[in-house]
């Protein structure tokens, strides 16, 4: 198994996290993303990062990627065994991308619109304090994937320049509770570890 990973990416750190948490054994291949390598290009049609190679499947989106790894290593399992509660996870892994990642590329833009995204950010973190008070993990008694999405996104906001007040006192404990773990302190590349 290949992954080819930027390492600066939130997605690609996304999958990087769980291969971690899962003790999955793969080559991780760093790549400059303005000069990614030619067999990637050949691999991937959209020639983006994170891509995961396990022998002939080739898989693309970081979301696509980490349901796969949990579906192929089900042990520890990151999504709910029942249907509902996969639902209702998947659903608030969308409203995770949907709201608040999908914040990320105008944070890295600089700027007027960076400064709009990080009040947006703050604000609606701030909001879902007391989801982060409630269980040890997001929404789990047990790390689960919402975890594995999450804690990219909270390792670089004081790189984004996000200072949550008191009132997110619950998500500064949260994220230390996920930063301290093993699995994320290997999952950080040289270059994370300067965001954080």
């Amino acid at each position: 198994m290949t992954m080819f990973s930027d390492p600066e990416c939130i997605h690609s750190h996304r999958v990087r996290l769980m291969l971690a948490e899962k003790g999955i054994q793969a080559e991780v291949e760093s790549c400059d993303p303005d000069n990614k390598p030619e067999d990637l290009v050949q691999l991937n049609p959209n020639n983006t990062l994170p891509t995961l190679v396990d022998r002939d499947l080739v898989l693309y989106d970081a979301r696509v990627v980490v349901e796969y790894l949990d579906e192929r290593y089900p042990h520890p399992p990151f999504m709910p065994i029942d249907p509902v509660s996969r639902a209702r996870t998947r659903l608030a892994l969308f409203r995770i991308e949907s709201d608040w990642y999908a914040l990320v590329p105008f944070l890295e833009e600089g700027g007027d619109t960076a400064q709009t995204a990080r009040h947006q950010l703050a604000e609606s973190l701030t909001a879902s304090a007391d989801v982060f008070a409630a269980m040890p993990f997001f929404l789990s008694e047990e790390f689960s994937m919402l975890d594995a999405t999450l804690a990219p996104l909270l390792w670089r906001l004081n790189h984004y320049g996000i200072e949550l007040p008191k009132a997110a006192a619950s998500i500064n404990e949260y994220s230390k509770r996920v930063f301290a773990r093993s699995g994320f302190q290997a999952s950080l590349t040289d270059r994370e570890r300067e965001l954080g």
